[in-house]
This record gives C-alpha cells, structure tokens and sequence, in this order.
C-alpha cells in the first residue's frame, strides 16, 4: 500500500509518516500580492510599494505577506489531492504551529510539500488529520514556511 492511488478514507492510517505529494510550482507575482493587500486591507509599503521596497527593504525587492504564502497551502493541498475521492466532505480545522522561515519576494515560484503526521478517528465516519506542511521557494535553501496544519475528512459512517 502507500500507494496514492490507495490513498482513500479506509487507509488513511497507512500514509502517517508518508508525503503525500509535492504541489506544481506557483508565481507569486506582484498583482497577486497586491490583491491579497486589497482583500485584507494590509497595505504595508514592504509588499506593495515596489520602488520603495527595492530601495529600502533588507530584501531588495517586495514581499509576498506571510498570511498570503500560508493561504496557498489550501489549493496546493487539493492539487495533491489531500481529500481521498471517497471523502463526502473535508474541513479546515485549524492550525497547531506556523513559521515564516524565510520571505516569498514577488516574482518567486512556490511549492507546498505535504505529508500525513497523524489521523485520528473521531467516529461517526469523521478523522482528523494533521499534516506537515513545507512551502518550498525555488532555488532558495530555506522554505518560506513550515505548518502543521489540521483537517476533518468525513466518510461515510
């Protein structure tokens, strides 16, 4: 097994300490950074002010917002296909530790690396997952963060 075409909500358990698969790379460019800063309402210069942050920031260049690289993870984690197909229904669950380990500056391509820590059957066809979560940034020795991130996927009970 440990194969991703088992990968369903039966064999969840077998895939603990497995990586589960690895994203397509992903441009976060200045226009999405911007749009983030809209969403938001942080229009902090270090991301948005292009001139300023090639003249002023420790970087040489605009920043992705740290919450905006953490967001990604969510569509990478469906791209990987972190829901087994005979899942009825997954949910955020939330967030046990996040760090931002090195800066996404406009123009880098991402990666999300993911692999299962641990599942635990919460009954009534519901397991909680955590996964480890590596945000990869292209040709960088540092990734731009580590999460341990958690899931509820709902099977049939």
């Amino acid at each position: 097994m440990n194969n991703k075409t088992d990968f369903s909500m039966s064999t969840l358990d077998a895939f603990v300490g497995k990586e589960l698969g690895v994203s397509n790379w992903l441009v976060v460019d200045q226009e999405r950074i911007n749009q983030f800063a809209q969403c938001t309402g942080d229009h902090q210069w270090i991301h948005v002010d292009v001139e300023r942050a090639r003249k002023e920031s420790p970087f040489g260049a605009p920043v992705a917002h740290g919450f905006l690289t953490l967001s990604l993870l969510a569509a990478m984690g469906m791209e990987i296909g972190l829901v087994p197909k005979d899942a009825v229904a997954s949910f955020n669950y939330g967030l046990n530790k996040v760090r931002f380990i090195a800066p996404v500056k406009a123009g880098a391509r991402v990666r999300a690396r993911v692999s299962v820590a641990e599942v635990t059957d919460q009954g009534g066809g519901r397991k909680l997952v955590k996964l480890n979560n590596t945000m990869e940034i292209e040709g960088e020795d540092k990734p731009a963060l580590i999460a341990e991130t958690l899931a509820v996927l709902v099977g049939v009970a």
